[in-house]
């Protein structure tokens, strides 16, 4: 037993993933300063009781400004392109309010399932100017007690197609935006396209996310610009594409080729499970393609990949609850990942996005914030498998929520 200065704050019996044993946790003003078997200290103590303790969960792809539109227009959208007309024809009308009580909803769900950081993108055009923009600064400043959250601002509708869009994105990257992204194929000049949000990504130092190759002809795509774009400007690693549903119809050789290029690029691949599965293949009569690009397999040959939910009760995806936890079990189903993979797609909801969003102090880590959530499980894969209650969380020490168990009332 070990002596140590005093903390505010000591987790005891928290099995770490890798860990043999459960071991204690010490807080210091809402960072981890010592992790060890046994601290001998007074403090305010928790004791998660041997189960899972993880760093909480990484959206790293969603949309809260188009979030909880279930009840507002016809959902019989077939199509990437009806998707996105039924929202545009909405947005016009959103207001900052109607767009911060949509996506705070979002928000506390993902805080009470276990999700510590979020990139959400948001819409800027003219349409919507800057009021989705606005209304999601807010929630961040509102909800960083629970949730490190971070802007995306992409053009949805084009860019060098629609006049404005532009001078609103830079108006946005001068007042907050952190990361820039791209839509290139609703754009007439989808190269054009990219180069612009490569040039204002460079000018403002941020990092770049895609929407791409969102469909299953692999005739054609945008893959070889976006990687040819980022090898010229050195911008390995802060480039992440998502949705790239064209990978999921490459046959092997052609898939294995395009894995090396975005490997040796250094771009990142976000498959989002929910609406990829939802929009793609839905005119087959017959053997329907799931449209679902194999992020473990990806990983596993040295692409960078997560998992992630993108939209919640919309035209794109008229389910979900913004749970990565049964984002990462669904995926898992849809897959084929074998046991022996649970634990890498536990990796595509945890570390991986961390990684891909360049978050230098996520872990449960000497130094890094107490963020820490508990499952009600003592292995990693049976996260994957199970499903366990998610009992209880905490952002720098502060405990942001917890479950109650459920009562089973048996006769007598």
């Amino acid at each position: 037993m070990t002596a140590q200065p005093a903390f505010d704050l000591i987790f005891r019996n928290a099995l770490l993933r890798g860990a043999a044993a459960p071991m204690d946790i010490g807080v210091t003003r809402g960072r981890i300063t010592a992790i060890e078997p046994t601290l001998a200290c007074e403090a305010v103590e928790v004791d998660v009781g041997g189960r899972l303790a993880l760093p909480g969960f990484v959206d790293s792809h969603i949309h809260l400004d188009k979030a909880c539109l279930l009840g507002r227009c016809g959902h019989d959208h077939g199509s990437v392109s009806e998707a996105i007309r039924a929202v545009a024809g909405m947005k016009k009308d959103f207001t900052v309010e109607d767009v911060y009580a949509r996506g705070a909803r979002v928000l506390e769900r993902a805080i009470v399932h276990g999700t510590t950081r979020m990139r959400t993108h948001v819409e800027i055009d003219p349409r919507i100017g800057l009021r989705g923009f606005e209304a999601v600064k807010a929630l961040k400043r509102d909800y960083a007690w629970a949730i490190d959250l971070s802007l995306c601002v992409f053009p949805q509708e084009g860019l060098t197609n629609d006049p404005g869009s532009e001078e609103l994105l830079v108006q946005a990257l001068r007042d907050g935006g952190e990361v820039i992204g791209g839509c290139p194929y609703t754009d007439t000049d989808p190269n054009a396209h990219l180069a612009r949000i490569f040039d204002l990504a460079e000018l403002f130092d941020v990092d770049i996310d895609l929407h791409l190759d969102f469909d299953l002809d692999p005739s054609w795509w945008h893959l070889d610009e976006v990687c040819r774009q980022t090898e010229r400007r050195n911008y390995g690693g802060r480039v992440a594409i998502g949705h790239a549903t064209k990978l999921s119809a490459l046959p092997p050789e052609r898939l294995k080729a395009a894995t090396a290029q975005l490997a040796k690029a250094g771009v990142a691949v976000t498959v989002l499970p929910a609406t990829d599965l939802y929009l793609m293949g839905r005119e087959a009569t017959h053997n329907a393609p799931r449209g679902l690009t194999l992020a473990h397999k990806l990983a596993g040959e040295g692409v960078l990949c997560s998992v992630a939910t993108n939209n919640v009760l919309n035209p794109f995806t008229p389910f979900g609850d913004a749970s990565l936890l049964r984002m990462a079990n669904f995926y898992a189903n849809v897959a084929h990942a074998s046991v022996n993979d649970f634990d890498t797609c536990l990796d595509l909801v945890t570390e991986l996005p961390a990684r891909l969003m360049n978050l230098l102090d996520y872990g449960i880590e000497i130094g890094n914030p107490a963020d820490l959530v508990v499952l009600d499980t003592q292995d990693s894969r049976f996260a994957i498998a199970e499903l366990p209650d998610i009992v209880m969380g905490f952002k720098s020490g502060r405990q942001t929520f917890a479950r109650q168990r459920p009562t089973l009332f048996s006769p007598g």
